[in-house]
């Protein structure tokens, strides 16, 4: 396995997603919704939401279907730039952000939340996606919800998903390095790219959570769901 060291993979999997950015398609955004993402877990780090609204062609991920390229790399490194690249190139996205946290690191610490605006059209959806760091390729967030009309809010719980690209071994070489040093094991190195090695059918499934069987402990990094919460407020 190819290691990187820590300040390498902190480069690729915080520093590189703490931009914030946004892009609109040519369709006329007429509405625009204030969204806030909860972690609720006690142990786990979120990476920053990579969220779009779009039309009802575009998918994110979909549990029981192959996983995209853009929630795999999510997912398993913690890189955005897969699903950014995707918004940006899809005619059916609206609107598009990443979203840090506002206090701290990038990551969105447990307990924590993070508040953004983005744009759309009445019948637009809504779809995200986070990486939970302490993980192989597990992630949380949500496809194609349907955006409320104005005046409404919608409030969803949101489970714990597992990308099915990487054997689940737990182990500090295959995980990203951030999550050792976070949840405050230290300095255990790491990895921010795939092992090929490790690959599986890539079929997205519910995440079993946390079983303990290397170098993660079940009481730090497991959890009970819902692993996040969404709200969706129509603002304008």
């Amino acid at each position: 396995m190819r290691k990187a060291s820590l300040l390498i993979a902190v480069m690729l999997v915080v520093t590189a997603l703490a931009s914030v950015a946004a892009a609109a398609g040519s369709a006329s955004l007429d509405r625009t919704y204030q969204v806030t993402i909860t972690n609720l877990t006690t142990g786990q780090w979120l990476t920053p939401p990579a969220a779009a609204t779009h039309t009802s062609e575009f998918s994110l991920f979909s549990v029981g279907n192959s996983v995209t390229v853009a929630t795999q790399e999510i997912a398993e490194n913690g890189n955005l730039a897969a699903a950014t690249g995707a918004f940006e190139a899809s005619p059916f996205v609206l609107d598009w952000k990443v979203t840090p946290s506002p206090t701290g690191p990038p990551p969105i610490a447990p307990g924590a939340s993070v508040t953004f605006e983005i744009s759309g059209t009445r019948n637009a959806q809504l779809s995200f996606a986070s990486m939970l760091i302490c993980t192989n390729d597990g992630f949380t967030g949500i496809d194609s919800v349907r955006l409320p009309a104005p005046g409404r809010t919608v409030s969803h719980s949101l489970g714990a998903y597992d990308a099915g690209s990487e054997i689940n071994t737990e182990a500090w070489a295959d995980l990203v390095p951030p999550c050792a040093q976070l949840t405050g094991f230290g300095d255990q190195g790491g990895t921010g790219i795939s092992n090929p090695a490790l690959a599986e059918n890539g079929v997205v499934t519910h995440h079993s959570g946390i079983a303990g069987i290397a170098d993660l402990v079940p009481a730090v990094h497991g959890w009970t769901e819902p692993v996040a919460s969404i709200e969706i407020k129509a603002v304008r």
